[in-house]
């Protein structure tokens, strides 16, 4: 097996969240282009039908559920959607991801378990799933965020610790998982890339925060995708239970 040949994806199959937009997006059209079929599931199921097109594009096969993540019989129904399109669950992409910036002061209950029921729970419900199904050399992706471990300027009490409690959830399930399963789990922090969240900052914010990274430009999602090919690959074979950060430096300083 040649170097390029550890980061096919041939013969397997991946499972997508938040695929309805954005990275979520890149994410799928990356492991179609590596060789996996994708399953995708997120909320808004007309915008999976476009990033089911990307895939087979790539001469892959797709099939779409809409899912909520913080719902765990929705994360059971796309796992059995996969399962039942594919025979198979080899990778997951935990991508589904909400965010708020409201001052600490003033998030209500409602507000703050909106948050970790997506991110974190939303993240468990989802590994759960594909845990049960999947076999020995299987790769999880827990998308966290650079907030996780650092500050940003913006209020965001309920993002930045469902993030970090993420990357708890990343070790333990590494260590569950790794000996009794075979399975790999490891955590991804991007930085700043283009995104719905990322679209919804107050004017000056990102160009503000661009002075703080030693690459001093937003992240290409490409850059982000083979990452997440890479962690689901033979490449990345003896890799887990790691937080990979993609950032432009932003934690360094």
């Amino acid at each position: 097996m040649s170097v390029l040949d550890r980061f096919r994806l041939d013969g397997r199959v991946a499972v997508v969240t938040g695929a309805s937009s954005g990275l979520g997006v890149a994410f799928a059209k990356a492991l179609a282009e590596a060789g996996a079929d994708v399953a995708l599931g997120a909320r808004r199921v007309a915008n999976l039908e476009e990033t089911g097109k990307l895939v087979e594009a790539a001469g892959r096969r797709s099939v779409a559920v809409g899912t909520d993540v913080s719902d765990p019989d929705q994360c059971t129904a796309l796992v059995a959607a996969a399962m039942e399109a594919f025979g198979r669950v080899d990778i997951l992409v935990n991508n589904a991801g909400v965010a708020s910036a409201v001052p600490g002061t003033r998030e209500t209950p409602e507000q703050f378990r909106s948050v970790v029921d997506v991110n974190l729970h939303g993240s468990y419900w989802m590994a759960q799933a594909c845990g049960r199904v999947m076999k020995p050399g299987s790769s999880i992706i827990n998308v966290s965020s650079v907030l996780a471990v650092t500050t940003a300027g913006l209020p965001q009490a309920a993002y930045a610790s469902s993030k970090a409690a993420v990357l708890g959830l990343t070790r333990d399930l590494a260590q569950q998982w790794g000996t009794r399963k075979g399975i790999r789990v490891n955590a991804l922090l991007p930085g700043f890339f283009e995104s719905e969240m990322t679209a919804e900052y107050p004017p000056g914010y990102l160009d503000a925060q661009m002075a703080r990274l030693s690459i001093p430009r937003m992240g290409d999602a490409e850059e982000l995708a083979a990452t997440v090919v890479w962690l689901a690959s033979d490449a990345g074979g003896y890799v887990t239970g790691q937080q990979i950060v993609v950032d432009g430096g932003i934690t360094i300083t």
